[in-house]
């Protein structure tokens, strides 16, 4: 339940399967007065089957500002509000966090609730053993783009996890496997929690023809995850060129160039590290 002053409460709701629904947050979303929505068409047969007589108002990509001050303007008046999503957590590739620092730049209570996420839910049943994941939600749209932040992306030794929408899968895939390589293991989870769910891992040489042996594949929203590179030759020596590096007060962009070109070990999996070692020296 709300408590007596107002605030706003981030609500995750359910990725399809209405049983994910969690009971802190029916009883939020029916306590508080407003509920400020990305689709009110879509959100309003949820309110209404958990018996929610809150009032809905816009809340999207396209009007976040404006969306903010109306939920400011009731946070003032002494009503609490919840932040929801079409589905999943609001703010984690969808709209609401330029809402949400609004909200909190005002003064006003940000609460948070746990519960269904994407990119999650996809990760534990990948069976990716990295220790580390990047989320980076959803790619650039435009080729160039997409390939140029691929590259970016290509030598980091960590899980890489992606949104795509049904439209796109093909060609992200492909490009995937372009900038990538084929050997690098792709993860492809859509449709969780609904009835028609898969999640299927193979090489990314393989993805693209799985996609298009059956058109009923490439249907749904995606979670792409792709296998963290390997950092080839390093047995520790590039840490130990970095330190040698960063010791002698070169800059970290400067220091990973170096430490590449003296152990031939990847160049974002240099930079990340000095980073890491700066900070900690820092500390």
């Amino acid at each position: 339940m709300t408590q007596e002053s107002p605030a706003l409460y981030v609500v995750p709701t359910p990725l399809g399967n209405l049983g994910d629904m969690t009971q802190r947050a029916i009883d939020i979303l029916r306590s508080v007065s407003w509920v400020a929505a990305e689709d009110t068409r879509h959100s309003a047969p949820l309110l209404k089957h958990i018996g929610s007589n809150a009032r809905l108002l816009a809340a999207h990509q396209h009007n976040e500002a404006s969306a903010a001050q109306q939920v400011i303007d009731r946070l003032a008046g002494g009503e609490s509000v919840a932040l929801i999503s079409d589905a999943g957590t609001p703010a984690v590739s969808d709209p609401g966090a330029r809402l949400v620092a609004d909200v909190r730049a005002a003064g006003y209570r940000v609460v948070p609730l746990p519960g269904p996420c994407a990119a999650v839910t996809a990760l534990s049943a990948s069976g990716l053993s990295e220790a580390h994941f990047l989320f980076y939600g959803f790619l650039p749209s435009r080729g160039k783009q997409r390939e140029e932040a691929l590259r970016d992306l290509a030598g980091l030794p960590y899980a890489l996890v992606f949104y795509e929408a049904p439209h796109r899968i093909l060609e992200t895939v492909a490009a995937l496997a372009t900038v990538f390589g084929a050997e690098r293991t792709l993860v492809m989870a859509r449709e969780l929690t609904k009835l028609f769910e898969t999640i299927h891992a193979c090489p990314l040489g393989e993805a693209l023809a799985w996609l298009e042996a059956d058109a009923n594949r490439q249907r749904g929203e995606f979670v792409l995850m792709v296998s963290g590179a390997t950092v080839a030759g390093d047995d520790g020596e590039g840490e130990r060129v970095l330190k040698l590096l960063l010791e002698e007060g070169l800059p970290v962009k400067q220091a990973a160039k170096l430490a590449h070109a003296i152990t031939g070990v990847a160049k974002n999996a240099l930079y990340e590290q000095a980073l890491a070692l700066k900070n900690a020296q820092s500390c």
